[in-house]
């Protein structure tokens, strides 16, 4: 049986008969020094490695937020004047047997309190529980108004102590804030510091491992505890690195699994994954290197430069491994597969870097340190699977029988055997009929991914941590408060700034009444407070709580003096600034959306050269500016990826013909990922934006892949049957392989305990099948339609030049 050559390749069998000074410059460098490029790259992996053991995995609250945007600029000009709306964490501590009113179980508070106070990163001035001074009650007695901290003076456990605790509790306005509707649990509010004592970040993982042993230890005591806050969430997701890392080892075994199954040589496998694996290593390394940690967001990072780092190098050792099996030798195969995939991979490796580079316009320095990550990733892959991968393989060769086995389909071809029933099949569309009816499917897909992505909703969905599952303990604390305390810990402060000493005019009163009592009516509000509402319950205190005096009388005097013993919350000490508290029922954008909405519009008809309304402190605040940054960056972000996928492959192909072949299935893709985020109740948020583009960056790769094989092979004079049926015996095949590996070791991540690594599990499984799916069935049905298929005007169209390194 006679090897099978392709076209200008000659078979040499004896390294003596290879011309070593053939090939471009780049490969004439690396593969006439292949020993010097090992050793450089085994001393950069030492190096690398060893930087890889000092990376950090951390978190910032600062970091998740956009720090540039007004509203966020506004929360941190006045951060030191507005108590109780920046990172904090709520602790409820429940009593399951009865009442907070309880002298053993105030005691526990009381110890609980004290020892929260003394944690690294807490921000003691703005710590509150019932045990603190700042919590404080005021009421109208025959003498006037009186108050005082709601822990009475000289208390001392008794049932007389404990009655008058619950007459200031009930005049104090905590109840359903720090203390619950049934009076069985109350709350400690624990603000926190965005640095340590020494300066460096506030480490969210000692933090919450703090958190968890002072749970056990005081639940040991009979109380329950209810955790909830950002350090928490972090905390947890910290915690579930774990299963990451097991999820990721088991994705490294199913990968090196399937390549075995495929090429049935451990040698060859064995490359591939390890050189996928050296790529994770580098990336690691460059990490602390340059500065950078790793954080929640960017975990998943690594495998999908592993999942990258697959396709290219199953393509390298796919390319070899069949010239081998012609009979050339194993150093020549390496570089005649170096010249025709080079630059392929070059240019889809380099769309892949620009790509998530890309993500670097977004306002969110954790979106940006995802995008230095996985660009980093990508950038060390020119190297190690580009590079290094074919020179291993120049070295170890592959196993005959595997190399033989690779051409079973080319030898059966030439002897005029019938193919393989699913090249077949793949085949036929390149012919009218099926080429019109997969358009059409595509162009159904399309439009029905386009209509049903417009639903796609910006911001969480659900109540709660939607990182985490709804059955997790985070979870499950955050239903607890929610339901206890009649409202979301969810909190939206409007900012009014006047001049100085001017906070309390009346007309500046008036107006936060007018914007307070509208807001109460919008949908998703469950409270307000504010120095306004202030004066309507003293004004009714004052007058027997008549009901009818439940108002906002436009009166400086009577202003004056509810100001001055109206809590620091609700104005600063200059009196330049007022607060308006907004109490939300959840953080879901929709509600967000309308709260902000009517607040701009009112302040667009309000604001005065004197009087402004600013928008926006606490949670809520920062979620609605994230929202915001993120909905504009979201198509921002995807014209950039898809503008420099075209230029990139406009570059390399010099057609504006194959560009949209190889274009239109990535955006195909693209909507229909959308849609599913819609189908599965994803909204696009911080980490969820980063992945429609990392799926176009690895979709990019298998368009070019086939696409440069079939336009060589076009210009070789070939019909486009038969240059679409060489690039799947080429290139393709491993195209279908990749695709359904990585597919099948990333929808593991589904039983994963943490939420968003399951979601981003199914919608990169989808993602990288649709990719596939993409490349092998519209690729060769745009082509029938929009590349030339006159043999004279292949061999002079610029489409069809082969791409510098391409087969000769």
């Amino acid at each position: 049986m006679s090897p099978i050559a392709p076209p200008n390749e000659p078979v040499i069998r004896e390294l003596a008969n290879f011309d070593r000074a053939s090939g471009s410059r780049v490969e004439r460098a690396l593969f006439n020094h292949r020993g010097l490029v090992v050793l450089f790259c085994l001393l950069v992996t030492l190096l690398l490695g060893w930087q890889a053991t000092k990376l950090q995995l951390s978190a910032s609250f600062e970091k998740t937020i956009p720090t540039s945007h007004p509203f966020i600029v506004n929360y941190l000009d006045h951060q030191s004047e507005l108590r109780g709306l920046g990172n904090a964490v709520r602790i409820a501590v429940a009593n399951p047997k009865g009442s907070i009113y309880d002298a053993a179980y105030l005691e526990t508070l009381r110890q609980l309190s004290d020892e929260l106070f003394l944690l690294p990163g807490v921000s003691r001035q703005g710590m509150k529980s019932l045990w603190t001074p700042s919590t404080r009650w005021t009421g109208v007695t025959e003498d006037g108004l009186e108050g005082g901290p709601v822990i009475p003076n000289g208390y001392d456990g008794s049932e007389a102590s404990l009655q008058r605790l619950k007459a200031n509790i009930a005049r104090s306005g905590e109840i359903g804030q720090l203390v619950a509707l049934d009076g069985q649990s109350s709350v400690i509010y624990v603000p926190l510091l965005s640095r340590n004592a020494e300066g460096g970040d506030l480490d969210y993982r000692q933090l919450a491992s703090s958190l968890e042993t002072l749970r056990a230890t005081y639940e040991s005591k009979g109380v329950a505890i209810h955790i909830t806050g950002f350090a928490k969430l972090v905390g947890d997701l910290i915690d579930g690195v774990q299963s990451v890392l097991i999820f990721f080892a088991l994705a490294v075994v199913i990968a090196g699994a399937m390549v075995y199954w495929y090429t049935r040589c451990a040698r060859s496998a064995l490359l591939v994954v390890a050189s996928s694996l050296v790529a994770v290593v580098w990336q690691l390394g460059l990490l602390p290197t340059l500065g950078f940690a790793l954080d929640p967001y960017s975990m998943l990072v690594p495998f999908l430069v592993f999942a990258i780092g697959m396709s290219h190098g199953a393509q390298k050792m796919n390319g070899i491994m069949q010239d081998i099996g012609r009979g050339t030798h194993r150093l020549v195969a390496a570089r005649y597969t170096f010249r025709r995939l080079f630059l392929a991979g070059l240019t889809a490796l380099l769309a892949d870097a620009v790509g998530f580079a890309v993500l670097l316009v977004i306002d969110i320095p954790v979106i940006r340190e995802l995008a230095i990550a996985a660009s980093l990733g990508v950038g060390v892959l020119i190297f190690t699977n580009l590079i290094l991968l074919p020179i291993l393989l120049s070295y170890t060769g592959v196993s005959q029988t595997a190399a033989v086995r690779s051409l079973k389909a080319e030898e059966a071809d030439q002897r005029g055997e019938a193919k393989h029933p699913m090249w077949a099949l793949l085949d036929r569309f390149t012919q009218r009929r099926w080429a019109t009816a997969a358009v059409a499917v595509g162009a159904a897909l399309l439009f029905a991914g386009v209509a049903i992505s417009s639903r796609l909703s910006i911001g969480d969905l659900d109540p709660g941590a939607p990182e985490l599952r709804p059955d997790s303990r985070y979870n499950q604390d955050v239903a607890f408060l929610n339901a206890a305390y009649g409202a979301s810990s969810d909190v939206l402060a409007v900012m009014v700034k006047t001049a100085d000493g001017e906070c309390t005019k009346v007309e500046t009163v008036l107006k936060v009444d007018e914007l307070e009592w509208a807001l109460r009516q919008i949908d998703g509000v469950e409270s307000t407070n504010t120095l306004a509402l202030l004066n309507r319950r003293v004004l009714t205190g004052l007058n027997e709580g008549n009901p009818k005096w439940y108002e906002m009388l436009p009166s400086q005097d009577m202003i004056n003096t509810v100001t001055a013993n109206a809590p620091r919350g609700l104005y600063n000490d200059t009196c330049n600034l007022l607060t308006l508290y907004v109490y939300l029922r959840d953080h879901k954008a929709e509600t967000l959306t309308r709260v902000v909405d009517h607040v701009q519009g009112f302040a667009a008809t309000n604001d005065t050269a004197d009087v402004k309304f600013m928008l926006a402190a606490g949670s809520a605040g920062i979620e609605a500016a994230t929202n915001i940054v993120v909905k504009d960056a979201w198509r921002q972000m995807l014209w950039l990826v898809y503008t420099a996928v075209i230029v990139l492959a406009f570059i390399t192909f010099r057609s504006w013909r194959a560009v949209v072949v190889a274009v239109l299935p990535l955006v195909v893709t693209s909507f229909l990922a959308e849609a599913l985020m819609v189908g599965l109740g994803m909204g696009v948020k911080v980490a969820t934006l980063p992945v429609i583009a990392l799926g176009v960056g690895i979709g990019v790769d298998y368009a070019l892949y086939i696409l440069s094989v079939m336009l060589a092979r076009l210009r070789d004079g070939m019909s486009l049957s038969e240059a679409y049926y060489r690039a799947l015996l080429f290139t393709g095949k491993v195209v279908m392989l990749t695709g359904v590996t990585l597919a099948i070791g990333v929808i593991t991540w589904v039983f994963s305990p943490i939420k968003f690594q399951a979601d981003m599990g199914l919608l990169l499984a989808f993602m990288f099948l649709w990719n596939m799916l993409g490349a092998l069935v519209l690729i060769p049905s745009l082509a029938y339609f929009l590349l030339p298929s006159n043999p004279k005007t292949m061999s002079t169209s610029p489409a069809f030049k082969t791409p510098s390194g391409a087969a000769p």
